[in-house]
């Protein structure tokens, strides 16, 4: 993972061209973090040894309950952390699914 760090920080933006460089350097980092991500889903598929233990219900929770509680604590709206973990978690599920039938194919 590159260490790309926002050209500016978003206190001292005073244009919108700025601004606009910020999210994009921040997308580009935030991809690079689920290209790890989705790494560690790889990873899974090739452990687990029963397609049942793909889902865990209990971890999902635990996953879920985990970034709500950072996003409060860093001050970001938990809703939207608890929406785009929901969907992330849930597309990791599946993606692990497709991984596991196929390396088992």
């Amino acid at each position: 993972m590159s260490s790309t760090a926002s050209p500016i920080q978003p206190a001292t933006c005073t244009t919108m061209t700025e601004v606009r460089a910020g999210v994009d350097a921040v997308d580009a980092q935030l991809i690079e973090l689920l290209a790890v991500r989705f790494g560690y889903m790889d990873a899974a598929a090739r452990i687990k040894t029963e397609r049942a233990a793909v889902r865990d219900e209990a971890r999902k929770q635990q996953v879920l309950a985990n970034v709500q509680a950072a996003a409060d604590k860093a001050g970001v709206p938990v809703e939207v952390v608890a929406d785009l973990w929901e969907r992330l978690v849930e597309a990791s599920i599946a993606y692990e699914f497709d991984k596991w039938d196929a390396s088992r194919a």
